[in-house]
């Protein structure tokens, strides 16, 4: 295995801790806090902590990394998971806990945005959907399995908070064996001035590829947040529920790496039309069947093999409109509105419930499916400068 191969698989296994960090937390704070009499209106709050601490980071995190390279970016956000997942068991009160999430937020998003930026930046243009969709696949793996966790609480409560943060920590010493590496230098950013015009630039030549990461932001969020709320409204037991959400997951699993390589000869564009326009279709199906738990399994399954790679290839499309000394902006940009869709989801999901109780939850995330897929088509004809470096 010659050393980029080694870098790549240290970058994406320490991707999947991270992942399965992220999936722990959510479950698992969510049942001590319920067990501890905290209402689900806090318990929400203390959830959007992590997004928060994205969108409070991102203006900052292009000057480090310009100046110091990925690897120490890497070093510095997977120290912070790290040290913040073994203080949760040192002081169990709300506040400090949102605390902490706020700093997982930002030390997830160092290591991701490093990571990302290394992989698009590194890998050829007819291999980048199948890297970056290996790196949003084993995220989704590490996430999937992080729920896992949440029986430990039973044995103890600090032990799965002590399991994770080991095994963020054996990742974590890995990253110390790679070479470090610097993105494209042709552009100065030496103040938060100057990171502001990049984000402009940066949104001018790919505004089009930020929408796959939004939605796929709302998607997680809302799904795993209003969802359940909708299903024990209209009496579907929590056991149905969690089957029927880790359908997606597992559908997302699945297709990551087949629809990467199929971006790659096909093109960004059209895949995302397609998958897009299929997953509006999933979710008008899955209304009809709410009712039913095999046919929500499936629906949701069908809908996660569609959309449950959006993020991935929302980035890949990023990568081939910008040109190449604005990844790390464009990186940026993607993790911004990611935590936007993930911030309104269940804001919006759950204003939609309230106030129109006989319609059916599943045609807000539908209908954005639907609108995304129609702006693509409509919109992203034009191929960026990246794009048309790589056909010249």
């Amino acid at each position: 295995m010659n050393k980029n191969s080694l870098r790549f698989w240290i970058l994406v296994s320490i991707v999947a801790i991270s992942g399965f960090s992220q999936g722990m937390l959510l479950p698992l704070i969510a049942v001590i806090f319920e067990k501890s009499g905290v209402s689900s209106s806090l318990n929400g709050l203390n959830a959007t902590a992590l997004y928060i601490g994205i969108l409070f980071v991102s203006p900052f995190m292009e000057v480090p990394l310009r100046k110091y390279g990925y690897k120490p970016i890497i070093i510095v956000g997977g120290g912070i998971v790290v040290l913040s997942l073994a203080l949760f068991p040192l002081w169990k009160t709300f506040w400090f806990w949102f605390f902490l999430r706020l700093l997982i937020g930002i030390g997830d998003h160092s290591l991701h945005f490093a990571t990302q930026t290394w992989i698009t930046s590194s890998s050829p243009a007819d291999k980048r959907g199948r890297n970056i969709s290996l790196y949003g696949l084993f995220f989704g793996i590490g996430f999937a399995l992080g729920p896992l966790m949440t029986p430990m609480v039973k044995i103890n409560e600090a032990l799965p908070f002590i399991v994770s943060s080991v095994l963020c920590f054996i990742g974590w010493v890995f990253v110390f064996s790679i070479k470090n590496e610097f993105p494209e230098q042709t552009v100065t950013i030496n103040s938060f001035l100057t990171t502001i015009k990049q984000f402009r630039k940066a949104f001018k030549f790919g505004w089009i590829a930020f929408l796959p990461p939004l939605v796929y932001g709302f998607l997680e969020s809302s799904l795993n947040g209003s969802f359940p709320v909708y299903a024990l409204r209209r009496d579907i037991d929590v056991s149905s529920v969690s089957l029927v959400l880790s359908a997606f997951a597992i559908g997302s699993i699945i297709t990551q790496l087949p629809l990467g390589v199929l971006s790659d000869q096909y093109g960004r564009r059209k895949i995302l039309m397609t998958v897009l326009f299929l997953g509006f279709c999933s979710f008008m199906f899955a209304s009809f069947l709410e009712q039913s738990t095999i046919g929500l399994f499936v629906a949701f399954l069908a809908s996660g093999m569609l959309v449950g790679s959006t993020f991935s290839l929302g980035i890949s499309y990023m990568s081939d409109l910008v040109p190449r000394e604005l990844l790390p902006t464009g990186n940026l940009l993607c993790g911004i509105f990611f935590s936007l869709g993930s911030l309104t989801g269940p804001i919006f999901g759950g204003l939609f419930i309230k106030y129109f109780q006989n319609v059916s939850y599943f045609y807000i995330i539908s209908t954005l499916l639907l609108i995304v897929s129609l702006i693509i088509f409509t919109f992203g004809k034009k191929a960026g400068p990246a794009l048309q470096e790589q056909k010249s």
